[in-house]
């Protein structure tokens, strides 16, 4: 009867012992992500967007957990993605890069999908995100042969030339009015205004990239309609 006693209470000492040691080996859970720099700011007043595209910053993030306390670097764990791919773009890496066609600011999201623990616990659809801020300057202030703008207030279309011939393109309604010469120049509209660029080329029109919503007149008009954001729009001249 004794040893059956002892018995009992070996199990019982070996079973708190197990159940401590399972309270104690929770799985290391991700709880926060930290981006670094939490804000970017590329150009200045007087760059046209377009001119910045390629201007780079390398993102890290770093993710917080528990069981035990602990931060690491996370940054190729991470879902990256940009909420303005017209402005910044970010790859696999975390490499941002500016891409010239908007300016403004945007938020950089670096994500981690949490379905299941180590453990094997279900946790479907748990997110787990931080953000940084990127911003681009929108350029204030038109180069030679540019226009002051058709308002005294309101969004800025701004044009820059791209290859190797001339020519000029203006605005309807009047406010941009630009030789290739000027290398880039930029106009207001009034917020909400549909406008039509149309290039003249002294020699062959290379087409529009940007922020044109469509071409019209043989591919000689960008048009944009509703402006109400920053837009920037390249010409090329051939």
């Amino acid at each position: 009867m004794k040893g059956q006693w002892l018995s009992m209470a070996a199990l019982t000492v070996v079973g708190g012992v197990l159940v401590s040691l399972a309270s104690c080996g929770r799985d290391q859970q991700l709880v926060s992500i930290q981006v670094q720099p939490n804000t970017e700011t590329f150009g200045d007043a007087k760059t046209p967007p377009p001119l910045d595209a390629g201007l780079q910053v390398q993102l890290r993030a770093l993710g917080s957990y528990i069981h035990p306390p602990v931060t690491k670097d996370i940054t190729t764990q991470v879902t990256w993605s940009s909420n303005d791919p017209q402005m910044m773009t970010v790859d696999s890496s975390g490499m941002l890069t500016v891409v010239g066609q908007s300016c403004g600011s945007t938020l950089i999201a670096a994500t981690v999908t949490t379905n299941t623990s180590s453990g094997g616990i279900s946790s479907h659809g748990a997110l787990v995100t931080g953000y940084m801020t990127g911003n681009v300057v929108c350029f204030s202030s038109s180069g030679s042969g540019g226009g002051s703008g058709g308002g005294a207030s309101g969004p800025t279309i701004t044009l820059t030339f791209g290859g190797t011939g001339t020519g000029t393109v203006t605005s309807n309604p009047v406010g941009l009015s630009c030789a290739s010469a000027a290398a880039s120049c930029a106009a207001t509209f009034p917020s909400g205004t549909n406008v039509k660029l149309t290039a003249s080329p002294d020699g062959t029109f290379g087409g529009w990239s940007g922020g044109c919503d469509s071409t019209s007149g043989s591919g000689l008009d960008c048009v944009i309609n509703n402006l109400t954001a920053p837009r920037a729009v390249t010409a090329t001249f051939n």
